[in-house]
């Protein structure tokens, strides 16, 4: 019996390209709508990896969601605990916690799509905002999400 590998779409070339300029702006000081760049220590090399991301608030809480799966970022995270969100000189230490799969983190992924469906509506594999529960919920163990609290 082989076990089913957990879901991740590698960036192509322009996705990489894009996140290197995107990544550059937030580093500069210029988000867009709401972008960040995250650093998160490596759990083989120990140095800090970089990428973009889209910080999500829901319900008076913020989350990171990985809308490509179980990426690099993903699993250094889960090593980690935590890591920074950056724009410009402005930096944010936070921990992070994986949220489990069930309805609250279905309710997180439809308002996550809902804000930035137009931006990541493909790598969902045909889930959007407008998907039933059923099909959000049996999205959830593609696309983990870790609610993170900002140290003050």
């Amino acid at each position: 019996m082989t076990q089913q590998q957990p879901y991740y779409l590698r960036a192509n070339a322009f996705a990489q390209r894009m996140n290197s300029v995107i990544g550059w702006l937030a580093r500069h000081g210029v988000s867009l709508l709401g972008s960040a760049e995250m650093s998160v220590r490596g759990r083989k090399s120990g140095r800090m990896q970089r990428i973009p991301v889209n910080p999500h608030h829901h319900d008076g809480a913020q989350y990171l969601v990985s809308a490509r799966g179980h990426s690099q970022w993903v699993r250094n995270m889960r090593a980690a605990g935590g890591g920074d969100l950056k724009v410009g000189r402005k930096v944010r230490t936070f921990t992070a916690v994986e949220i489990a799969d069930d309805e609250q983190k279905a309710r997180i992924v439809r308002a996550y799509l809902k804000r930035w469906g137009w931006e990541v509506n493909q790598y969902f594999q045909g889930v959007t905002a407008r998907s039933t529960d059923a099909e959000l919920l049996a999205a959830c163990p593609d696309h983990p999400v870790f609610r993170i609290t900002v140290e003050s």
